[in-house]
């Protein structure tokens, strides 16, 4: 037999032992439902879509910030721990790693997005909506953004106006 024909013939074989493998599962898993994919899109948009039912308050937030929040980023939100950014603050950001305080970003919902996603940094997540709502409703309070008095849920946090909101420059905006 020739060499050609014996490679022909070796990847006829191999072809044809590759869809068998590929017919057989182990039966691992499961199907993923539509709850599952829920409990993960947590996402929060600039506009507040996908926000959560909730609300909570600058008092509220206060003491969890205190129980939950302080030891890295320092009481009332300044002199954090070193490696932490501070929370108070117009900072100058002219250098990319300049500290990013609450009025850096563009709009009030991804400090939302931020806390709900990854604070505390040794337990991200275990915070409540209605926890985050108070958590956020307090950073903007010290950052005087907001009164003391404001509540914070899914109506009014997107109306929330940053003092950076409109300086960002999309990096390729061709691509949108």
């Amino acid at each position: 037999m020739s060499t050609r024909k014996l490679l022909v013939a070796l990847g006829a074989t191999l072809a044809l032992s590759a869809s068998t493998a590929v017919a057989q599962s182990p039966g691992l898993g499961k199907n993923i439902t539509e709850a599952d994919i829920k409990a993960w899109d947590i996402a929060v948009l600039p506009d507040g879509s996908n926000l959560p039912p909730g609300s909570g308050t600058v008092a509220q937030g206060a003491a969890i910030y205190k129980q939950q929040c302080a030891l890295c980023h320092g009481e009332g939100g300044v002199k954090p721990a070193p490696g932490y950014a501070p929370m108070v603050g117009l900072q100058k950001w002219d250098r990319m790693d300049a500290p990013k305080t609450i009025t850096y970003y563009e709009f009030a919902t991804t400090i939302f997005d931020q806390v709900r996603r990854g604070m505390p940094y040794m337990s991200p997540r275990t915070l409540n909506d209605d926890q985050v709502y108070a958590v956020t409703a307090y950073l903007l309070a010290i950052n005087k953004l907001i009164g003391e008095g404001d509540v914070m849920d899914a109506k009014s946090l997107p109306k929330v106006k940053m003092p950076n909101a409109g300086k960002f420059i999309i990096r390729f905006p061709d691509r949108i």
